[in-house]
């Protein structure tokens, strides 16, 4: 028999064991229904304390556990509480920390409205299209959130969205195209949507370009280079330059957006599936009148629509635009540009020069209309006149001086006696300067000036003192195939044929040698002395025998003076 100490102690063994076993299967139980409940088991609770510190609130999910439940997941769109302790709120158990609990309203929420999403959706129904946000992504795809809160699958291969930083948060439209009722999952595809538009649209593409009549577009976006216009339900391009038969124009001052035009298709890129429209292939061509009613010759009143460096664009009315060359302005060649002499909107006639009705171009004149400044210089001007002119341009040649209307060119040979001398050394541009005409050439129409026919020549003043047969000394300046240059005083030049240099010839000569010639002639008006070398002995033997006779018949008068005394 046990005593009683030995009785306590088997009776406590016994009691611990009993106690044992009863913890084990309590343990057991607790965790099986932890297993459950971590599936995501949704169940009713009960708020039982509100902890806005902590941002959140304690929840009675039965069997004595008090879960936890953020507090944001409750506030409506003002921060207010949705539920309030002691309301009836129905959660999902997400897992456990620490043997409490944790709660979401939100995915209870979700998972409620695929449960009925689910079981509502009915395969041999209309399709199902549904609009919603990117809000993650796994390694098969992308999580969409619908904008009723139902969670979608979205394969890669049925995307079509590049896999970014940017992805997440983009709103997309997909259809539905598989429902799993027992794994309560939905799968949905934005390739059948996208393919199916695609579709539709080269349908309508395909009809608008086969139709010859023109259709109504609805203006969507107005850029620089032209407008988008919806036609049917496609977008495509007007190209600035298919707007009007005026050629390129800025379609901003022309349209608004939403305002209706008629397009005709023109051309469809299949690769970049982008559409060309053209307002102007809608409309009558007015070119075709044109040929009818204007040709090259006629003159015609046009309006400035626009001015640039080169020249200005002109409107003959009817939607058609010449161009008018900046050269086709003024009978002036020294335009600096077309806005000195015309404005926009300003009325003009012009002369029509050119029609390309293939290129749809069309050039006009206006100083064809214009009185011809030379025609009229040159009723008012013989050659000898002396004039006084203004210059307007300096080159290495010359200069170019402006009297009346036109131009004429002082040459540097022309602008003083003085070889070394050109124009640049004694003008510069906006003198006023006296110059003589030398020449009217009216074919080419130029006019030829000189400044040094003002002034005597270097040989009107030698001629002064100087006259035939007299004898100068000369130094060779250059030595050609014809004769030997030669300079005299004064710096006259002279020439001496290879003929005239007598016993000299023209390859033994050097230049700076210095020779003895007598003057042969001299031509003021067209600034020429001739010397001769072998002259000079002729006139030196006249002279010796005019000196012998002189003293000659001095000394036979002398004797008959005295053989008469």
């Amino acid at each position: 028999m046990l005593n009683e100490a030995g009785a306590k102690a088997h009776s406590k063994s016994a009691i611990e064991a009993m106690d044992l076993g009863d913890e084990e299967d309590f343990a057991s139980m607790f965790e099986a229904s932890i297993k459950e409940e971590k599936g995501g088991n949704i169940v009713e609770g009960v708020i039982v304390a509100d902890k806005e510190e902590d941002n959140s609130v304690l929840v009675d999910v039965g069997k004595k556990q008090e879960g936890i439940l953020r507090r944001d997941e409750i506030l409506d769109e003002n921060g207010e509480l949705l539920f309030n302790v002691g309301d009836k709120i129905t959660v999902m158990i997400t897992g456990y920390r620490n043997e409490r609990p944790g709660l979401s309203y939100k995915k209870a929420l979700r998972t409620k409205k695929v449960e009925e999403f689910v079981n509502s959706y009915d395969e041999e129904g209309e399709p199902v299209i549904l609009e919603g946000k990117v809000i993650g992504k796994n390694k098969g795809g992308f999580i969409v959130e619908s904008s009723d809160g139902i969670e979608i699958f979205l394969p890669k291969s049925q995307a079509y969205l590049k896999d970014t930083k940017s992805t997440i948060g983009k709103k997309v439209q997909l259809q539905i195209i598989k429902v799993d009722k027992e794994a309560k999952s939905i799968v949905g595809s934005r390739k059948v949507l996208i393919e199916a538009d695609r579709a539709k649209k080269k349908e309508i593409i395909d009809a608008l370009l086969a139709s010859e009549e023109p259709k109504e577009g609805v203006i969507k976006k107005i850029t620089s280079y032209g407008m988008f216009v919806d036609v049917g339900g496609v977008d495509g391009l007007v190209h600035y330059s298919e707007i009007s038969y005026k050629g390129p124009v800025n379609p901003s001052k022309l349209y608004e957006e939403g305002e209706i035009v008629p397009v005709k298709a023109i051309k469809y890129d299949e690769a970049k599936r982008h559409l060309s429209l053209s307002i102007k292939a809608a409309t009558p061509n007015p070119w075709d009148d044109l040929r009818e009613q204007l040709e090259v010759g006629d003159a015609v009143k046009v309006q400035v629509s626009n001015i640039e460096p080169y020249g200005a664009f002109v409107d003959l009315g009817n939607d058609v635009e010449g161009f008018l060359h900046v050269s086709e302005i003024s009978w002036d060649k020294n335009i600096k540009h077309p806005k000195d002499y015309l404005e926009v909107d300003e009325e003009i006639d012009v002369e029509i020069v050119e029609m390309d009705f293939e290129k749809q171009k069309l050039r006009v004149s206006l100083k064809n209309i214009l009185p011809k400044p030379f025609d009229e210089f040159k009723s008012k001007h013989r050659n000898g006149d002396v004039v006084t002119g203004k210059v307007t341009t300096i080159t290495d040649f010359g200069a170019f001086v402006r009297i009346d209307s036109v131009e004429g060119l002082l040459h540097n040979e022309d602008v003083s006696w003085d070889r070394s001398v050109k124009a640049r050394d004694l003008l510069k541009e906006g003198d006023e300067v006296e110059v003589k005409i030398v020449r009217i050439d009216h074919d080419n129409e130029k006019i030829s000036l000189s400044k040094k026919d003002l002034e005597e020549s270097p040989i009107e003043k030698f001629a002064k003192t100087h006259k035939n047969n007299d004898i100068v000394k000369a130094t060779v300046r250059d030595i050609k195939d014809f004769g030997v240059f030669v300079q005299l005083e004064d710096g006259v030049d002279a020439l001496i044929r290879h003929e005239d240099l007598g016993e000299k010839k023209a390859d033994e000569l050097e230049n700076g040698e210095e020779l003895e010639a007598a003057i042969s002639f001299i031509d003021t008006e067209k600034g020429r002395i001739r010397l001769s070398v072998k002259r000079v002995a002729r006139i030196k033997e006249k002279e010796a025998l005019n000196a012998y006779n002189d003293d000659s018949k001095s000394t036979l008068g002398d004797i008959i003076k005295d053989q008469l005394k």
